[in-house]
């Protein structure tokens, strides 16, 4: 619906509130708003008290981000939906500085086209990005700050809510901690919940414990991940001694890379029934040259990115997990040569196998089949991240 339409319905209702209200009832009224777009649910509320009620109630904003979820599957499904890239830039020639966040679409001529754009609220300047969800965004401050604040936030409705994860007063560790975090959504009962990682580098009997914060409950949960609580794991690989970024949500689990003193594996943690596990990672991904390894979501499936540079030549080799969870299913599908110039940073893939990086020359977005580059016309993109749909949400809009 377009603004001037939804002025205009505006406008029509407050002069037939009161009529509406005895022609239709209430769930009526609430089916009809449920199908609407946030940017009119949100100039709607103004219409009556009863359409605010309605529109700010947490059954309908369930309901509401329910059926926008079931839409977007069903666009996937079809192979009809758009693919959307998400990034966060510097405002040029401003004083103070700001930051925004944009999002366009993937064109199939490789062009983009910006759908919105937001400013992030300055509150945030000292803060990362580091997950999104169902149009809910996650922001944390540095990893080694002991009073850890986080930040949840919805830029369609320009709403965020702060929380604070319980600060580290153990003061062996205040240097030697590494901590990471990451959203994702309880789709059995419809919570968000963020993943709070801390892995300690250093100091006798050191383990890694995860904090789990429900929205929801509004309330943190603290867990200890010892070893042997781990699904899978194989014994004897000693203690957790360092994570690392990012945390990748994909088949209801949230995904990060963890590291013993003798082996490397991709802890999970099943947001529906808040289970640790192993997933071992394939049996030789390293060559002798590895610069470094990531892992991402690689049309629909667990990957592992291995970027190895040597006097042979720069080459990217890529291992997908083709059934969830089974170690003996990992296969390396390409090995392409890293035909980019410059230092590159991993972004992240598309649906369609696409893999985005980011050298000096800005943004590139690169098929490892084809081997086709092409250089994108995002040059300050400091965050980047890729969604298969732009869905917006109500979320945080009753306070909650």
């Amino acid at each position: 619906m377009s603004q001037s339409a939804t002025t205009i319905l505006i406008k029509k209702q407050k002069k037939t509130a009161t009529t509406m209200g005895e022609l239709l009832s209430n769930d009526v009224v609430e089916d009809i708003l449920g199908h609407l777009p946030v940017k009119s649910l949100t100039r709607f509320r103004c219409v009556s008290k009863s359409c605010d009620s309605i529109i700010t109630d947490p059954t309908f904003i369930t309901k509401h981000l329910k059926l926008n979820l079931n839409q977007s599957e069903s666009l996937v499904s079809t192979n009809t939906h758009s693919e959307y890239l998400l990034y966060t830039t510097k405002v040029k020639n401003r004083s103070p500085s700001s930051k925004h966040l944009c999002a366009v679409v993937c064109n199939n001529d490789c062009t983009l086209t910006q759908i919105s754009r937001f400013e992030i609220p300055s509150l945030f300047e000292k803060h990362s990005l580091v997950g999104f969800c169902n149009g809910l965004f996650c922001l944390a401050s540095r990893r080694n700050d002991l009073n850890h604040i986080i930040y949840l936030w919805n830029p369609s409705i320009r709403m965020f809510k702060k929380l604070l994860a319980t600060p580290f007063t153990d003061e062996d560790k205040k240097e030697h901690n590494r901590s990471v975090v990451g959203l994702a959504y309880n789709s059995q009962n419809n919570d968000f919940k963020i993943l709070r990682l801390l892995s300690v580098l250093l100091g006798p009997g050191a383990e890694a414990e995860a904090e789990i914060y429900s929205l929801s409950t509004d309330s943190w949960r603290k867990v200890v991940i010892s070893m042997e609580s781990l699904r899978g794991f194989e014994p004897n690989f000693g203690r957790i001694v360092k994570i690392d970024p990012p945390c990748i949500f994909l088949n209801g689990a949230l995904h990060t890379l963890a590291i013993t003193s003798s082996h490397h594996f991709i802890l999970s943690f099943n947001v529906n029934d808040e289970s640790f596990r192993e997933i071992m990672l394939p049996s030789s991904p390293f060559d002798v040259d590895t610069n470094f390894t990531q892992h991402a979501s690689f049309k629909g499936s667990l990957a592992f990115f291995a970027f190895a540079d040597s006097l042979r030549g720069a080459f990217c080799n890529i291992w997908v997990m083709e059934e969830y969870g089974v170690a003996e299913s990992w296969t390396r599908i390409y090995r392409v040569p890293m035909i980019w110039v410059g230092d590159v940073r991993f972004c992240g893939c598309t649906d369609n196998g696409e893999v985005w990086i980011k050298n000096s020359t800005g943004l590139i977005s690169f098929d490892p089949e084809s081997q086709n580059l092409n250089v994108l016309g995002v040059e300050d993109a400091d965050w980047v991240g890729f969604t298969a749909n732009s869905m917006e949400s109500l979320i945080l809009l009753n306070g909650e």
